[in-house]
């Protein structure tokens, strides 16, 4: 398994889909997986059973936004929901990734547990979700990825390639600030955290991680 994290924008889906096709023309099977907490399939299986309705402007998303905003007020509430994104994601990395693997299968992940970590410092601050006993238990048991890259670009250049693709909810510059921040520390710290400038070209990035991966 690999891992791919960075800021919005930094090129991500472009270098996985290159991987994916690399795999795939030397005989190899490639998954792709998205998954961060509280978007992960369990989770959205549960939204969809506890959603009445479907959303479908932006005022009725608006104000759906605030109910659960309101909602996680709830002490209660916001560990439950937190409790549950981290046992789904210990399903996912635990036990789904390793039969995958088990299978032969290539996994690729768009984005991983750090990325996880982040949302949660930045919507729960007073959680310390990293000092929880099922946090901890989901570090240890995930499967570990073999290269964890993390692709960076600056917080302007994010914005900008942002409102190209027309991203309907991009991250503030104040948000994307404190995950460059978070992202650059990460990789000076972790020796499995392998940085990746995002402004070079999409060629000269894919060779370098080719050439990590001795593809």
């Amino acid at each position: 398994m690999i891992a791919f994290s960075g800021l919005d924008g930094a090129g991500k889906s472009t270098q996985i889909d290159l991987v994916a096709k690399k795999h795939n023309s030397k005989g190899s099977k490639s998954l792709i997986l998205w998954a961060r907490g509280g978007y992960t399939p369990g989770m959205r299986i549960l939204k969809n059973f506890f959603k009445i309705s479907k959303q479908t402007s932006k005022k009725e998303s608006d104000k759906r936004a605030s109910s659960r905003e309101k909602s996680f007020s709830n002490p209660l509430i916001r560990k439950v929901w937190l409790s549950l994104s981290i046992l789904d994601l210990i399903l996912l990395y635990g036990f789904y990734v390793r039969i995958k693997e088990f299978f032969g299968v290539k996994i690729i992940c768009d984005r991983f547990i750090y990325d996880t970590l982040l949302d949660f410092r930045l919507n729960f601050p007073d959680e310390k979700i990293e000092k929880w006993i099922l946090w901890k238990l989901l570090l240890f048991i995930s499967v570990k990825p073999r290269k964890h890259f993390v692709i960076t670009i600056p917080v302007t250049e994010s914005q900008h390639r942002s409102k190209l693709k027309n991203e309907p909810f991009p991250d503030s510059k104040e948000v994307l600030e404190s995950r460059l921040n978070a992202y650059m520390k990460y990789v000076a710290t972790d020796k499995t955290a392998l940085h990746i400038d995002g402004t070079h070209k999409i060629d000269a990035i894919h060779s370098e991680i080719i050439k990590e991966l001795n593809l």
